[in-house]
């Protein structure tokens, strides 16, 4: 007798676990698989949580298959319950049958001409392959849109080509900026120290031809202290290879950037600092604890745990093994929190929830999912 209720006490423990462990697993949901509304693939995600209710989830829907350029549009789906259901698939942003990606959501909470903040999405649109416009055979350009009612709908696009990408079509001297990207993933807008509202936008492009190892790329970002009505540039970054950025900004006031590096040997992060809003960089250095492939990923710093985040692949070799760490000496030193994903994993973008979730957008099962996960937040 004693060993049957023995028995049935660890089945029922069994139970309990499993049902726990399945419980878990049903927290990430597909919010974009390949092959939903005639898209063959979905890439690139972003993220931004409007407030606990409100969140957007965006992507870069391809038409005809997987590869970066071709008739790509961005699209979307809101949440209004926090992350727990979504509306349907929306496209946001059409280029016909050319591209529009990389997109990066802003939120401004401080214009006072909209006191219930604005949604900014920020895209690039092109007009041939990246390593065509590397050799100066196409054009990339910038633009943004917004909202004022939380993503329901969306303005006319902004061009901001003219002030921030600097090419032969604009015609300024002796600057030949080629490729254009932004982010990808959310941009900020700084909150701390005497550049309060100005809105960040990390970006990256190439200079002049083709070089080894991609030694043309350069991260950089572009800002705005008049709530987009006008931009500037920062000083490009001076590590070579340097492209796909994401930012945040510490209670100091510093501007802190985690940098990929587009070539064959680097597996770590870079990382960039500012003091001055982002205008320029008072140093760059390579980070021993981010470990990554070849990879963008993402950066949140959350002020209720005094904490930064970043969230990417931690292989070396391949895109897998999507990992969360942590830093609370300001990026520093780094402490893996937890392993999210253990197979393939890819780009990813992080929102701030509850003062108990993290949500989290990432590419998975070799680019054929979108997947959307509420997390405890170490």
């Amino acid at each position: 007798m004693q060993l049957e209720r023995s028995l049935l006490n660890y089945l029922t423990l069994l139970v309990m676990l499993t049902g726990t462990f399945f419980s878990m697993k049903a927290q990430s949901e597909i919010l974009f698989r390949s092959g939903d509304q005639g898209y063959q693939c979905f890439r690139i995600p972003a993220l931004v949580a409007l407030d606990l209710k409100v969140v957007v989830a965006f992507a870069e829907g391809r038409k005809d298959n997987c590869a970066d350029f071709g008739d790509v549009d961005i699209v979307m789906r809101r949440s209004t319950d926090g992350g727990h259901h979504w509306g349907p698939i929306e496209v946001v942003v059409n280029n016909g049958d050319l591209q529009a990606g990389n997109s990066t959501p802003l939120i401004d909470r401080l214009d006072p001409r909209f006191p219930d903040g604005r949604l900014f999405l920020f895209y690039n649109t092109g007009t041939a392959s990246e390593q065509k416009t590397r050799e100066g055979l196409g054009r990339r350009q910038g633009f943004f849109i917004t909202s004022t009612d939380r993503g329901s709908t969306w303005s006319d696009p902004v061009s901001i080509s003219d002030q921030t990408h600097f090419d032969r079509y604009n015609q300024v001297k002796d600057i030949d900026h080629r490729t254009l990207a932004y982010a990808p993933g959310h941009a900020l807008q700084l909150t701390y120290g005497p550049y309060a509202g100005r809105l960040f936008v990390p970006a990256n492009h190439s200079k002049g031809p083709p070089q080894e190892e991609f030694k043309d790329y350069r991260a950089f970002g572009l800002y705005s202290d008049d709530h987009g009505v006008s931009w500037k540039v920062s000083e490009d970054l001076q590590t070579p290879s340097s492209n796909e950025v994401m930012a945040a900004q510490l209670p100091s006031g510093e501007l802190f950037m985690t940098v990929r590096i587009q070539n064959s040997t680097e597996r770590n992060k870079f990382l960039a600092r500012s003091l001055d809003g982002g205008s320029s960089w008072y140093a760059e250095e390579r980070s021993i604890n981010l470990t990554s492939p070849v990879c963008q990923s993402s950066l949140l710093y959350v002020a209720d745990k005094q904490k930064l985040y970043h969230l990417g692949p931690a292989a070396t070799d391949k895109r897998a093994r999507l990992t969360l760490w942590s830093s609370i000496d300001k990026g520093y030193s780094w402490q893996v929190e937890q392993l999210i994903e253990e197979g393939f994993a890819a780009y990813s973008d992080l929102a701030y929830l509850e003062k108990d979730k993290l949500a989290i957008l990432y590419e998975a099962e070799d680019y054929s999912e979108i997947r959307f996960k509420l997390i405890p937040i170490p």
